[in-house]
């Protein structure tokens, strides 16, 4: 087990690939974390057209392009990682290890090989750093036949479980996810439950995106402009996903672009754009109000947001009123701020590995059994005066 004193940095991009989060955590003997530092780091906006285009179904890449935003997914990641480290006034040897994410491409739990594609070179990350790099998280848990994600549901367990209420925890990010936290659970990774509930930001952002060319919809602003159009949501909401039973994961490959143009095409009646996005803030508050209701314990008493999407009032609002009478709130009354709770994740994933404890929640993915996620990349040698 590494010392204490040391350090882990985690990073963290989501679907919707607007940033970097990054930042600084330090552990103590319980594994309670303190965040040190923390940073975001925007991608170069040539870098962001390329990965959202290679997430979109049908689009392809030849294997040098793929092998060059490999590269650049990296100089990004390290960027991120540099500058939260100096923000923290952290040497290199302060710093036990980088847990990265990576950026998402693909996410295929469901296939006849099931796999879940990140790219950002962790080689390069180490390099570029001089820190080890734990990456490559997915591959285990999918490997004992789970889905990979979400692995966010640990940490919450970790973090956020109540002996005395029960409570669930909705990450919003480009796709939402939610854990289950039964009364009892006392912080046992092995008794949560939790799975993808559908599209968070993701859709939301990619309309105003087409439609007013702003990369997200600030507070909800233009969402609470329109009105939800009944037949356009009966028609989101038929999907399967939402019907299915967890385990379940999702992306941008199910819930992209494309999915919402293809249903869009298939009305009678054009609606207005403002009103397309109305109706997608309601998809994503009726869907995670069906994965609370349908899946979670009865003596839930509260929600808590993390992510992005807790800062979509319009969103928040349709949240506390679905979901009423159980109280909607954030993760920082439970002393964590919710813009960083992904990223944090990722700093705890790589104390797991490097503890050699589990990673994952088979409650949560379906994998078999417990495992140990994510695969070491070391540094090149010290020189000195390495800082």
């Amino acid at each position: 087990m590494a010392s204490p004193d040391l350090h882990f940095i985690g990073l963290m991009s989501g679907t919707s690939v607007d940033a970097v989060d990054a930042l600084v955590a330090r552990f103590d003997d319980t594994g309670r974390p303190e965040i040190v530092a923390t940073h975001n780091e925007p991608p170069p906006p040539a870098l962001r057209e390329a990965l959202l285009a290679l997430s979109d179904a049908g689009t392809t890449l030849t294997l040098a392009d793929y092998g060059r935003l490999d590269q650049q997914v990296a100089d990004w990641f390290s960027d991120a990682a540099n500058a939260v480290r100096a923000r923290a006034d952290l040497a290199h040897r302060d710093i036990a290890a980088i847990g990265s994410h990576g950026q998402t491409v693909w996410h295929a739990p469901d296939d006849d090989r099931p796999f879940s594609l990140q790219i950002g070179s962790a080689a390069r990350i180490a390099a570029r750093t001089g820190c080890a790099v734990v990456s490559d998280f997915r591959s285990a848990d999918l490997a004992c036949g789970g889905q990979g994600a979400p692995l966010v549901c640990g940490l919450h367990a970790a973090l956020f479980a109540g002996p005395a209420r029960a409570r669930a925890v909705v990450n919003i990010g480009g796709i939402a996810n939610v854990t289950l936290l039964p009364a009892g659970a006392d912080r046992d990774i092995m008794q949560v439950t939790g799975f993808d509930t559908g599209p968070g930001n993701g859709l939301m952002d990619a309309w105003i995106a087409t439609c007013r060319d702003q990369s997200y919809d600030a507070d909800g602003a233009w969402a609470a402009s329109g009105r939800i159009d009944a037949a356009l949501l009966a028609q989101l909401r038929a999907d399967d996903y939402f019907a299915r039973r967890p385990p379940k994961s999702t992306g941008r490959e199910w819930f992209g672009l494309n999915w919402l143009q293809t249903h869009l095409a298939r009305l009678a009646h054009t609606p207005a754009p403002a009103d397309v996005q109305a109706t997608l803030c309601e998809l994503t508050a009726q869907s995670i109000t069906d994965a609370v209701t349908h899946f979670g314990p009865q003596d839930i008493e509260s929600i808590h947001l993390c992510g992005g999407g807790a800062h979509n009032r319009t969103l928040a609002a349709r949240l506390a009123a679905c979901l009423a009478p159980i109280r909607v709130t954030t993760t920082n009354e439970l002393g964590v701020d919710g813009d960083w709770v992904e990223a944090l994740a990722f700093a705890w994933l790589a104390r797991q590995r490097l503890a050699g404890l589990t990673g994952n929640a088979p409650g949560v993915t379906g994998a078999s059994g417990p495992a140990i996620l994510g695969g070491w990349h070391l540094p090149p040698p010290a020189r000195e005066n390495d800082a």
